[in-house]
């Protein structure tokens, strides 16, 4: 773990700020090959826009979960999606959650990492491993550790090297997604 990790007690808060604008969502949506039929958990879900594209791949056999710890931000999100196949509810990525174990295919968190604290990072590690499949995905949309007009601080942002050293499963792939982001995406093992 890096020494940056000591914002215990804190809460990570998006402040209704979304990435969405500055992200390059083709990039990101042609690295996950999301599948139709596949589960998949946005954790930390924001306004929605990445778990209605996920919705779309998925299509109609398939399932999102949208889960974000801001409740305002759950209610207008689940008022527009209502009779699709996106459900949207109030939660926190670093507690258990009421998703069933071994049942995702994919969780996908956007620049929510870095606010976790050790604490908040084992209880993470901890429900991305009940949760995915074996063979099932984590992907991590991160800020680069570099200077940039916007984000967090430098000392709590993760390189990707760092990542993997904080994320105890297995590295596959290391993808630039715009212009100050990365993402990187882990995999369960199968076995």
């Amino acid at each position: 773990m890096t020494e940056c990790r000591k914002n215990e007690g804190q809460k990570h808060h998006h402040g209704g700020r979304s990435s969405e604008r500055i992200l390059d969502k083709n990039e990101i949506l042609a690295n996950l090959s999301i599948m139709p039929g596949q589960v998949v958990l946005d954790a930390g879900c924001g306004n929605g826009y990445m778990a209605k594209e996920f919705a779309k791949l998925s299509g109609e056999g398939g399932a999102v979960y949208a889960l974000d710890p801001d409740a305002e931000a759950i209610d207008i999100l689940q008022a527009k999606m209502a009779g699709t196949n996106i459900e949207a509810f109030v939660g926190d990525i670093t507690e258990e959650t009421r998703l069933g174990e071994s049942s995702l295919d994919l969780i996908y968190l956007c620049t929510v990492i870095h606010g976790f604290s050790e604490k908040q990072m084992e209880g993470f590690l901890k429900e991305v491993k009940r949760l995915l499949k074996p063979g099932g995905r984590l992907a991590v949309v991160e800020i680069k550790k570099e200077e940039t007009r916007f984000g967090p601080p430098l000392k709590i942002r993760f390189s990707p090297e760092e990542l993997k050293q904080a994320i105890s499963l297995t590295p596959t792939s290391l993808i630039d997604i715009g212009q100050a982001f990365y993402m990187q995406i882990f995999e369960m093992s199968k076995g």
